[in-house]
């Protein structure tokens, strides 16, 4: 409480689970704060700031609304009495679009800053700079590793207050995975049976498992059910939980329960009575490929930091056991922190939100992590071939537009492309695919017929279009088919039955999004032309022409090869389009298509370098004429067309009439 009052900025460091989230914001206000204006305190995920507030509410014998509210996308609970508010950081980023100084509140609680999400180090660097103006302030920033060295920099003289939270010792046991389990369709649900029934065994407590993503805690909870007591329940937890099965998580129980949680319960919430842990040691991580130039949800081995956190959920009530599902060796071998999301994420992903939330350039901002000079003008320069910045580095309508997409921009491009031009079903199909780990596999020893088989789909000029059938082929063959046929299904044809359900998972996702956007899906059929136009707004960097010599050429002079499971390998098209680039011993094109060069001048004129040479009156015509040129970063796109030179320079064209048209 004296830390409060006597500095502007403090540190917490406290283990997951000492009771900082709750506890904090009843401090504050004991401390004097929540007089002046209101109390903000945030939270990574929306499930976790409606718990908090809940949490707080009750504590404070208060109705949720009242003293104490929350903020979530979608969702809020508050009103002008409301003193403590909780909040996703990304709805008080929100907030400072409308209230640059923050003048509602008089204190900030940056919850879990060890996370260091984007929006986490956004409000750090604009909180950095806001206290300077808002001497009334107070920050408080809560951690639960102790890597805050970084944080003091950022806020110099900030002190730095331990508190403890683990009362009872924690067994860590590594079980590997077994053989059996490795050749299993389902790996992780048949390692996370195995963890479980040893902790059923142990000793009596609930079970905490921890799982990368919401498909894999559906397919272990089915795995589950068939194998352990029916007087044990089992609950999913995930950020897309509704409010009433969030619920059943913290409310009071008599049977053992075994909870199937993400990430989400590694530091956000803290689910109540768990003895055993049993931790898969994978989370869902988005990064970005600076090859590839896409941001892409995998799967990844977590860090040493966070595997501590898991562990640290047991041991609350009692002696705790975590149970991890692979080698000591393995954790050892792990990186001791999570990257920060700004070293794994697209940085025309950074500036067009600063741009859109107008925090000034990123160059200029005090981020804890300062990004590479080359990587900001990367950045720079792909927001303005997609049309999202002006030549001044501007926000255009289109980077209004795409700001509000939550994916990566190039991926945001098509879709917004595909709406305009009535393909957006089809784009969205794709988009997820390049989004995902390509489904088709190659077997050794069935090399010959896999590749037989996956050149079976007839679409000769476009790798696209190979998806968008395999596609088609999938959803129309496995509706009604059981779990075991799909997998069936899938092997027959070399297709990964889980990158396929991963396929569809993230398709589902985008689809979502783009409803939320506003975007609009037709079901007509596009016609090829109009998709592959929509892919060319998001890929015009990676257009490339074939040259005399036989090679493709790309922009800024880039000698391209196309990769060899292309459908276009030996076709020898004029102009092709791919998804990306992929360097090894030589610059590969992977997912391509054959594509028209007038398609660049429709849809991306804005980058287009055009000339005029010859204009003349053209008495057949009626009208002044010139042999326009255009050229795109090097390449030849455009070469002697007729247009009307009027409409170039009008001034000239006229004098052209008077003198050649008019005798």
């Amino acid at each position: 409480m004296e830390l409060v009052k006597g500095h502007q900025v403090t540190v917490i460091c406290g283990e997951t689970g000492s009771g900082k989230s709750t506890q904090l914001p009843k401090i504050c206000v004991a401390a004097g704060r929540g007089r002046s204006g209101s109390i903000a305190h945030t939270q990574p995920r929306r499930i976790a700031a409606r718990s908090i507030a809940s949490r707080v509410a009750g504590e404070l014998n208060v109705d949720l609304g009242s003293t104490v509210g929350y903020r979530v996308r979608f969702d809020e609970k508050f009103s002008d009495e409301t003193i403590i508010k909780v909040m996703t950081d990304g709805m008080l980023l929100a907030e400072i679009e409308s209230d640059r100084q923050l003048l509602q509140y008089d204190t900030v609680i940056l919850d879990e800053a060890h996370e260091r999400s984007l929006n986490i180090d956004l409000l750090l660097g604009y909180l950095k700079n806001l206290l300077s103006r808002r001497p009334d302030m107070r920050l408080v920033i809560t951690s639960a590793t102790l890597e805050v060295e970084k944080f003091r920099q950022q806020f110099t003289k900030a002190p730095v207050l331990e508190v403890s939270g683990r009362t009872y010792p924690v067994e860590v046991r590594y079980r590997p995975a077994e053989v059996d389990e490795v050749s299993n369709d389902q790996p992780e649900a048949a390692a996370v049976v195995r963890g479980v029934g040893e902790a059923l065994e142990d000793g009596p407590g609930d079970v905490l498992v921890f799982l990368p993503g919401e498909r894999e805690i559906r397919e272990s909870e089915g795995v589950l059910r068939g194998t352990i007591s029916s007087d044990i329940d089992i609950l999913p937890l995930y950020g897309r939980l509704s409010i009433a099965e969030q619920q059943r998580i913290f409310a009071v129980h008599q049977k053992r329960r075994v909870v199937l949680a993400t990430n989400v319960a590694e530091t956000s919430l803290t689910v109540p009575g768990i003895r055993y842990v049993v931790d898969l040691g994978l989370a869902r991580i988005s990064r970005y490929s600076p090859t590839s130039k896409i941001q892409r949800l995998q799967i990844e081995k977590i860090s040493q930091a966070s595997a501590r956190q898991r562990a640290g959920r047991c041991g609350r009530v009692s002696d705790g056991v975590c149970i991890r599902l692979y080698p000591e060796d393995d954790f050892d071998a792990r990186a001791r922190y999570t990257d920060p999301e700004i070293l794994r994420t697209s940085l025309a992903s950074v500036i067009l939100k600063m741009e859109a939330m107008q925090l000034g350039r990123i160059d200029q901002f005090p981020l804890l992590d300062r990004p590479d000079k080359r990587q900001i003008n990367a950045g720079y320069r792909l927001l303005r071939e997609l049309d999202a910045l002006d030549h001044r580095n501007r926000l255009t309508p289109t980077g209004r537009t795409l700001a509000r997409l939550p994916v990566d921009p190039r991926i945001g491009r098509i879709m917004l492309a595909g709406s305009q031009l009535g393909c957006l079903r089809e784009v969205l199909v794709i988009a997820a695919a390049l989004e995902s780990n390509d489904p088709r596999v190659v077997p050794h020893d069935e090399q010959q017929r896999a590749r037989q088989y996956h050149r079976m789909h007839p679409e000769a000029e476009s790798d696209f279009l190979v998806l968008l059938s395999i596609w088609n082929d999938y959803c129309a063959e496995i509706s009604g088919l059981s779990r075991r046929e799909q997998r069936r299904w899938c092997e027959e044809r070399f297709l990964s039955p889980v990158r396929m359900r991963e396929w569809h998972d993230l398709h589902k996702q985008l689809r979502r999004l783009s409803r939320a956007a506003g975007l609009v899906e037709k079901s007509d059929p596009a016609a090829e032309s109009t998709i592959h136009k929509a892919l060319l707004a998001g890929f015009l960097g990676q257009v490339a022409q074939l040259d005399r010599q036989g090679f493709y050429r790309g922009t800024r002079n880039k000698i391209i090869a196309l990769w060899p499971a292309s459908r276009l390998v030996r076709g020898h098209k004029r102009w092709i389009m791919a998804a990306e680039f992929t360097q090894t011993s030589r610059v590969y094109a992977r997912h391509v298509a054959a594509i028209q060069p007038e398609w660049i001048d429709e849809v991306a004129p804005h980058q287009l370098r055009y000339s005029h040479a010859n204009p003349k009156w053209s008495a057949s015509d009626g009208r002044v004429i010139a042999l326009e040129s255009a050229t795109l970063w090097g390449l030849n796109v455009i070469s002697g067309r007729k247009v009307n030179y009027g409409q170039i320079n009008p001034v000239e064209a006229r004098a052209i009439f008077i003198r050649d048209g008019l005798c």
